[in-house]
């Protein structure tokens, strides 16, 4: 990548250890024509997102083999889970902009997240009497709440590194999504790899040390983010109420939100009530604000962006599959020899994060072309491609398996494959509709309810995985291929109805009279958020 050339007349151009370094933007130095941080924050995020996804990679198996939880039980805990995980960062984001600033917040999760990942490698002897169990929950209650604070606040760092009118914003986003995937995919084969090689400590264990480097990075690297991500009001965090910093107030209540999420996720049933009543309140919301106090366009707009909202909610529960059934099928009836090795099946779980990184710039410059043609597709009518290619993905396995006996292992590729192409048109789409259809007052609030969106569908992705065991909870090939063949054709159905209503919901979205003041105050939350294509990589 070429330096950036803004500033280099009065700057100074030299070569240390492979890296360009340049006065940039008002004399700042940089590497590669970006500021400093941004490597930091690269780091930081590749190695937090290897110990998520290396974590990810085995937890259906620890559930099931090592607590012995049947498959549909494991399905529901699972799912919980990753809802509760999507859940946080609206809170913790909100708490970093209204008091803490992103440092100091990226800084505290990514404490809680180590702490968290560490005690996921205390396995105990295992069974559901063990009291190890709690100790377990409490693993993952770190996590949740440590990813709050994290996740979403790291990504607007970056944004914070340039100016609205930086031409090298998205050239940065770019770099910062390399290393999600990069990160998402190394964790999945190194910790998938030693968890079921030689043992649930050393993947777990290996997740953990991954996310302490990335709190090092990021401890270490402080000084290049010059200020960035800083308490909006330090004085107001000194101000002492019942005797403790505000500060201070905040810490702990990531302490009672870890009691909080202990309990909860022991109760998963709760958790999908209170997504359903606070999801109905949400969009309830939303729509009241719509009617009562937007002008028509912009009411219309918010219209076509709540059904882009609803329909990711199927999408994510469907394409969720691949950590919780798609893994334990992967595991038990898929042929998994490769030139003479049985590969673990945590492993595959690295292939849509290497598709992404392979397939993100050609999607983006397809798109480009056929813009440039008139041809592109609509937000709408790519998120029916999206549910069209989903349920291919779900039909080619079924009829891949049909001979009977081990499924072949091509057809594991082929699914994530159609997977991951139909996440590319409707993800970073979906991302890109919400900066652009939100008015600047609500851009926080439909992002949010974006982001709810996949809360909801990955918890309902852990009830469909739990259809999978049938009655006695254990599934099976047969069990898990005639669910995925009625999911299959579900979301082909899905997807024929959302491009045959696509017009009509492009006309609602009235793109011909947008202005970009009216987008102004959602872009910074937009670009943030975009940083990379899932939700769950990058939000």
């Amino acid at each position: 990548m070429e330096p950036a050339t803004d500033g280099l007349a009065s700057g100074r151009l030299s070569l240390s250890q492979t890296t360009v370094e340049v006065a940039g933007e008002r004399g700042r130095p940089t590497w590669l024509g970006h500021p400093r941080g941004l490597f930091v924050l690269f780091f930081a995020e590749m190695w937090e997102r290897f110990s998520y996804y290396g974590m990810r990679a085995l937890l259906i198996f620890y559930l099931v083999q090592h607590w012995m939880f049947s498959d549909g039980q494991a399905s529901v805990i699972y799912g919980a889970y990753t809802a509760l995980v999507y859940i946080t960062p609206v809170i913790g984001g909100y708490l970093a902009d209204r008091w803490l600033g992103q440092r100091k917040a990226v800084l505290y999760g990514a404490i809680l997240l180590t702490f968290g990942h560490l005690l996921m490698a205390a396995e105990g002897d295992g069974g559901q009497g063990d009291p190890a169990m709690n100790i377990f929950w409490l693993a993952l209650s770190f996590i949740i709440v440590g990813s709050g604070f994290l996740k979403a606040n790291i990504s607007v760092i970056v944004g914070q590194l340039y100016s609205r009118t930086d031409p090298r914003r998205d050239p940065a986003y770019t770099i910062f999504y390399m290393g999600i995937n990069l990160g998402a995919a190394l964790g999945a084969i190194f910790a998938g790899y030693l968890g079921q090689t030689y043992g649930w400590a050393y993947g777990f264990g290996a997740a953990g040390v991954g996310m302490l480097l990335g709190l090092i990075v990021f401890v270490i690297g402080k000084p290049w983010l010059e200020g960035r991500g800083e308490a909006p009001d330090p004085q107001a965090l000194l101000a002492r109420k019942a005797g403790l910093p505000l500060e201070w107030w905040l810490y702990l209540s990531g302490i009672a939100a870890v009691g909080v999420s202990w309990w909860l996720i022991q109760n998963q049933a709760l958790v999908g009530t209170l997504l359903g009543a606070a999801g109905a309140v949400l969009v309830g919301y939303v729509i009241w604000v719509a009617v009562v106090k937007l002008p028509r366009e912009d009411r219309d707009r918010i219209f076509a962006a709540m059904f882009l909202i609803l329909g990711s909610i199927l999408f994510w529960a469907l394409f969720e599959q691949a950590g919780s059934s798609l893994n334990l099928f992967t595991d038990r009836s898929v042929d998994r020899n490769i030139l003479g090795w049985d590969v673990p099946a945590s492993m595959f779980q690295s292939i849509n994060s290497i598709y992404i990184v392979t397939l993100a710039p050609l999607f983006a410059i397809l798109w480009l072309a056929l813009a440039k043609r008139g041809l592109e597709p609509s937000a709408p009518a790519k998120f029916g491609l999206a549910m069209l290619q989903l349920g291919l993905g779900f039909l080619v396995l079924v009829w891949g398996s049909a001979g009977g006996g081990l499924t072949p292992v091509i057809f594991i590729f082929l699914i994530y494959l159609l997977h991951t192409t139909g996440e590319l048109c409707l993800s970073p789409v979906g991302l890109s509709a919400m900066n652009r259809l939100a008015p600047a007052h609500m851009a926080s609030l439909i992002m949010g309810t974006w982001f709810f969106a996949s809360a909801t569908g990955n918890f309902a992705a852990g009830l469909i995985a739990s259809a999978t065991g049938g009655h006695d909870g254990a599934a099976t090939a047969e069990s898990t291929l005639a669910v995925y063949s009625q999911v299959g054709w579900m979301a082909i159905g899905a997807g024929v109805l959302v491009l045959a209503i696509s017009p009509l919901i492009k006309r609602l979205m009235h793109l011909d009279t947008l202005k970009d003041d009216e987008i102004a105050g959602a872009s910074e939350i937009g670009e943030a958020q975009a940083a990379g294509v899932h939700p769950g990589k990058a939000d």
